[in-house]
């Protein structure tokens, strides 16, 4: 893809290189632009963005796939602990543009800067505003706490970044996407590369193949677009801050 490449609406599509012939590590392509188009063409094809500033785009599909399916959520019992004393309160969708940018810098263990480009954050509140970037906020005593957002496509949630403020804040929220998705029956929440954070919630490797086999089917499903407050949130957990 060249530095060149034209820019994509939300209903334009680019084919990427196979994801199955990139090597382990994942690298499909450098270069091409964040447009709506483009954007959506790489998830829809298992491959997603991430890349330093001064560097070209880099386009990843890893393998494995690191993933978590919502019926196998696993909540330790001092975060069970947590949510049930309603320390915690949640919203979707209303302060996209907030969490995108405390995600991007907050500090990153074994990492000197962010990958969260202001490019990035450009793309991906563009994808919020079309209705297909969402983010999770978590809210204490009125301010913002921590969050989470990710892309949302048929029954695939992919995840992106999440930051906290408050101890506990961004498992609190991770813990209560995740129940909302399964309760709406997603199929599976795309973590792409493993973390131990995750690890420990019940996310585990996929190959790469089975997991492009299960986006290909998730994608037969409806994306559900807009504001997801209005959208899934009819929950008492949704109560704002």
């Amino acid at each position: 893809m060249s530095e060149g490449f034209p820019y994509l609406g939300e209903h334009q599509r680019v084919a990427f290189p196979s994801p199955r012939e990139a090597g382990a590590e994942g690298l499909v392509a450098a270069g091409g632009n964040l447009s709506p188009g483009v954007l959506l063409s790489a998830y829809t094809q298992g491959i997603f963005p991430w890349y330093s500033d001064g560097e070209p785009i880099l386009w990843w599909s890893p393998d494995p796939r690191f993933v978590l399916f919502p019926e196998e959520l696993h909540i330790p019992k001092s975060l069970r602990r947590t949510l049930n004393r309603g320390r915690f309160a949640f919203t979707l969708d209303r302060a996209f543009d907030e969490v995108i940018a405390a995600c991007s810098v907050a500090p990153r263990s074994g990492q000197a800067g962010t990958w969260i480009t202001d490019d990035m954050i450009e793309g991906y509140e563009t994808l919020n505003t079309l209705g297909y970037a969402h983010s999770l906020e978590v809210w204490a005593e009125g301010k913002l706490a921590g969050g989470l957002y990710g892309v949302s496509l048929g029954g695939m949630f992919f995840g992106e970044s999440m930051f906290a403020r408050v101890s506990d804040a961004s498992k609190a929220g991770f813990v209560t996407l995740v129940r909302v998705l399964s309760e709406r029956g997603f199929d599976c929440v795309d973590c792409q590369m493993y973390t131990e954070h995750l690890d420990r919630f019940g996310a585990r490797d996929m190959a790469r193949d089975e997991f492009l086999e299960l986006l290909a089917g998730s994608l037969e499903r409806p994306t559900v677009k807009g504001d997801w407050q209005a959208e899934l949130g009819d929950h008492p957990r949704f109560g704002g801050p």
